[in-house]
């Protein structure tokens, strides 16, 4: 029975890689997170710098520039304080090596429950637990089954920065994975350290979440592991649960928000029914729009179609090899980072799908630019981007209008 059960988990995977675009090559090896472009700031030579190191400690105010707008005290201070809680979880257990949430999974501080609760069928309880997460404050919610392929073989043991084994507990069939949106008005301002705080409060948001979903399941008597950018690769989880899909600028689309959303995921064996990734039309949009390459300030972004990213890959241990997709050039963005002291996302802002979509010409843009017109509907979107592009928001305008 577990054989056959194994064999009917690995054919339902390949069925949704096909439903999700995925081409996987049949020399495709797990990613070691010792070679995350982030964790090889930490130990490798080619990507420690003074720069990334004067970037990390911007984060603590020791090493923040103050330069121009969007870079002043007040802009750091911003961004830092988004960070807060988060910092404070990923700090936990750092005297043991684990940096919680980044190079590794969410400890857990309750317990499970010794007896299970009394559950509906496993659509109703998805469902419900779907709704749970909204409740706690997740945007988007999908559930997928687990897939080995996308955990990192290692992680890394932060105090000496040596693999070490990346291991979960047995038994976690299914992932929960939320989307959490940020800011779009802050986004609007990246590149600058102000822009920052969008992505830092969500990364404070999903960490209370994912913590407080996994403890609310692990009442329920089953297992669950709150999850952020530790243990697996979000992005094709995400789309497997059907919550976006790829695109150009190395992030999920998701029909809600565009690029605008960071990820966060429970591994647990809470018997649930599982979604399907989504052909929404978006990564078709990507592939006759380079708006975001052609915006990347240190040209890190690809243009052309999708490939397996053999000669992004030859030169660089940051890139996943045996996936069909694009591939950026990972040591000139986060370069670029460590030059500007806080993250980048000029790539998020520019991309159309970013603009809002509430008002009746939005919405109008969205149909035409996911295919609903055919290639030629495609073109007009494009043109209608092109027109309606907004340009970067100013952080003094931000201030000001915060100001009122």
């Amino acid at each position: 029975m577990e054989e056959h059960g194994r064999n009917s988990l690995s054919a339902h995977l390949l069925e949704t890689d096909a439903a999700a675009g995925f081409e996987v090559t049949e020399d495709f090896e797990r990613f070691s997170q010792m070679n995350d472009i982030f964790t090889r700031a930490f130990w490798d030579p080619a990507v420690k710098t003074a720069d990334t190191e004067a970037f990390f400690a911007s984060y603590r105010m020791e090493a923040a520039p103050r330069r121009g707008d969007g870079f002043t005290q007040k802009d750091f201070a911003l961004r830092n304080a988004a960070w807060l809680i988060s910092d404070l979880i990923s700090e936990r257990c750092a005297a043991e090596g684990l940096r919680e949430g980044f190079q590794g999974p969410i400890r857990a501080d309750t317990p499970v429950a010794p007896d299970k609760a009394d559950l509906g069928p496993p659509a109703a309880e998805a469902s419900e637990i779907k709704a749970i997460a909204k409740l706690f404050g997740a945007d988007l919610v999908g559930i997928t089954h687990r897939d080995d392929r996308w955990h990192y073989k290692d992680r890394p043991d932060t105090r000496a920065m040596k693999p070490v084994a990346n291991d979960l507990p047995d038994g976690l069939s299914h992932v929960i994975v939320m989307g959490h949106a940020m800011d779009a008005d802050l986004v609007e301002t990246y590149p600058s350290a102000l822009a920052g705080a969008a992505t830092g409060r969500e990364y404070s948001h999903e960490a209370a979440i994912v913590m407080q979903v996994a403890a609310y399941i692990r009442n329920l008597g089953y297992n669950a592991v709150a999850s952020m950018n530790d243990t697996a690769l979000v992005i094709p989880y995400a789309i497997k649960a059907g919550l976006g899909e790829y695109g150009r600028n190395q992030m999920v689309l998701t029909p809600e928000f565009g690029p605008r959303v960071r990820f966060s995921k429970i591994f647990t064996d809470l018997p649930l029914a599982v979604d399907g990734p989504r052909d929404l039309g978006m990564k078709d949009y990507c592939t006759d729009c380079d708006v975001c390459a052609v915006a990347c300030p240190v040209n890190a972004l690809p243009f052309g179609p999708p490939d397996f990213g053999e000669e992004v890959a030859a030169g660089s241990p940051s890139t996943l090899r045996g996936v069909k997709k694009w591939s950026s050039n990972a040591e000139a963005c986060f370069g670029y980072w460590a030059t500007l002291k806080s993250d980048c996302a000029i790539c998020m802002r520019v991309c159309p799908f970013t603009l809002p979509r509430e008002d009746s010409f939005g919405k109008r843009w969205f149909r035409l630019a996911t295919g609903e017109f055919g290639a030629r509907g495609r073109a007009v979107a494009r043109k209608w981007a092109a027109q309606r592009a907004k340009p970067r928001v100013r952080p003094k305008e931000w201030w000001a209008r915060l100001r009122g």
